[in-house]
Formats: structure tokens, sequence, C-alpha cells
């Protein structure tokens, strides 16, 4: 395998025995940060061909210019002497960008790797680093270790009066086992006919919320993505629901107010108002004894667990609280 530039160890492009390119791109705080010199040396061009993409890029709003250009303080020897500057570096983004606009040997094996990882997003959904990948495997296999050994000293131990108080834990804790498992429900278990409140009724429970909330943009729409948000559970392709169980209908309804942001204030406090009050109209929110089906302590942790999770992370975000549903009933 033969090396190309080697740019301060942070990207790296060689040639493959195979004769295909490979870049190994080495991230520090999450991004690639690299100076108009360094971007030259990557690329094969000089500096000033380097600075005429990067003013390119900015003016055609390909990219803004805040969130990919920071300062770094670097030490260069001009003569004899050492003489700190700060000096500007830009992250993968612009990196990425410019390499799409060289002309040379070396942005076109840095396009042939861009392209290539592009179609791994595409075909897989996804991009494993197998050697970080690894670690995390070593991490994750403790705390699932630690969650079965958990478990079976519930089912083996129960009946001694000393560990009686784990019992009350046990759905919690094979949650979380489920979770780690990948075997988070995906489907409520309540499929009657859903009774769906009108948008009215959302809002006189908005309104009910204001006089509790010291703020005078609390529950103040911004646009109409909170009554998109209400009337997409509705919605189905012919007679076939898009949602089929109350469960999912519920999980949805949480995620999408919390995540379509259509209030100035309270996001969050609606949506978890709002998804009680679509299970009470369709009588499951409490269980036959009366207990409510999920508890206020539960529902603060779904909605901030919703509120925290990135957009790829929907699917499995909506099943942990179906699963919840499902297991309170």
């Amino acid at each position: 395998m033969s090396k190309g530039r080697l740019t301060e160890n942070q990207i790296e492009i060689y040639q493959g025995n195979d004769g295909l390119t490979q870049i190994e791109v080495k991230f520090e705080q999450d991004t690639v940060w690299l100076n108009q010199k360094q971007l030259s040396e990557l690329f094969g061009k000089d500096v000033r061909t380097i600075n005429e993409h990067i003013q390119t890029i900015y003016k055609s709003k390909e990219l803004d210019q805040e969130p990919t250009i920071r300062k770094f303080r670097i030490v260069q020897l001009e003569g004899n002497r050492k003489v700190a500057r700060n000096i500007d570096h830009y992250n993968l983004d612009m990196i990425i960008s410019v390499g799409y606009r060289v002309n040379s040997r070396q942005g076109t094996q840095f396009r042939q790797w861009a392209t290539q990882r592009l179609k791994d997003y595409l075909v897989q959904g996804y991009a494993v680093n197998e050697r970080r990948l690894e670690q995390k495997q070593l991490e994750v296999q403790t705390l699932k270790d630690g969650i079965r050994i958990l478990s079976r000293a519930i089912e083996e131990k129960i009946e001694d009066s000393q560990l009686e108080w784990l019992n009350q834990f046990a759905k919690g804790l094979e949650l979380l086992d489920d979770y780690d498992h990948e075997k988070l429900d995906a489907k409520g278990l309540s499929k009657q006919q859903a009774v769906y409140p009108d948008i009215q009724e959302y809002q006189e429970v908005v309104v009910a919320m204001k006089q509790d909330f010291q703020s005078g943009v609390f529950g103040r729409e911004k646009d109409g993505s909170f009554q998109s948000a209400v009337s997409q559970i509705a919605k189905g392709f012919g007679e076939e629901d898009f949602y089929s169980s109350l469960e999912e209908k519920a999980a949805t309804l949480l995620y999408l107010i919390v995540k379509n942001h259509g209030f100035v204030d309270g996001n969050k406090r609606i949506a978890a108002a709002c998804f009680l009050l679509f299970l009470e109209k369709n009588q499951v929110l409490n269980k036959g004894d009366g207990e409510a089906i999920i508890s206020s302590d539960a529902l603060a942790s779904l909605t901030l667990f919703v509120a925290a999770s990135k957009p790829e992370e929907m699917d499995t975000v909506k099943k942990l609280i179906i699963s919840v549903l499902n297991r309170n009933r």
C-alpha cells in the first residue's frame, strides 16, 4: 500500500494494493479542522486556489460560515523566531465541499472516497468503523451482562424477603434488557377504533395549563405544526391506518408535538398533556384498578427522552413509549 499526503495526522489518503482509494479521517472533538495551507497540501493545489473555492462556497450559501470556520492559535517559525498567530481552520463539511471542486489527482481520490461513503449510507443505511465498534461492543456487553445477572437474581431470589423490593423494578429491568437486545415492542396492544380529540379540545388543554406557568409566551403557536402533529395520527391509506393501535398513535403524537416545536414555549409540557388527553379519550389512561397506565415520573422521562433524541432514533424512541404503555396495562 502506498501512502498519499499526510496532513498533521488528521487526514491520510492511501492507495490500496487493489488500486482503490482509501482515506482515514482522524477526528478531534467530533470533527476535523484544517487550515488553508493544510487543504492545499491535501488536495495538491496552491493556497490561493483553495481560498477561491472557500469564498465561492460561502457566497453561494452552500455552507454557512459560522459553524464551518474556527480560529486556532498556531506557532510558526519566521526567520529565527517563533510567532503565534490565530489562523482560520475549516471543518469536515468544508473539506468535503472543497474536495468536490478541486481539479487534481488528490481531489479525484478524495471524491472517490467521499462518493463511496455516500453509497455506503444509501445502500446500507449506515457506515461502520469496525475498530471503534469493537471498543463500544465491550462497553455495551458489560451493561447487558449486568442487566441479565440482575434480572436472573430477581427471578431466582424474589421469594427472599430481603430482595422483595426488587420486584417493583422488574418491569423496568426487563425493558432495559429488551432495549439492549433491540426487542422493544413495535406494535401496540389496543387495536380498537380510535377516538380523536378535535383541535379545540387540545387547545383547551393548552389554555388551562397557561395559568400554571408564568410565561407570556407559553402555548403561543408559531405556525401550523401543532395542528399537523395532531392530524397526523389519524391518517392512513384507504381503510388502513398508518398507526394500527392506540399505543402507536399516542407515541407518535407525543413525539411529533415535542419535535415539531410548534409553540414559542412549553412544547414538552404541552406534548405530555396532549398525550394524556388522547389516552383518556380512548379510555386507556387508567388500568382496571383505576391506577394510571403511566406515572408522572415515567411521563416526564419519556418526554425528555423524545426531546433529547436524534431524528434517526425516532423508531427506537417510539418503540420505547409503546413498550411502556403495553407492559403497564
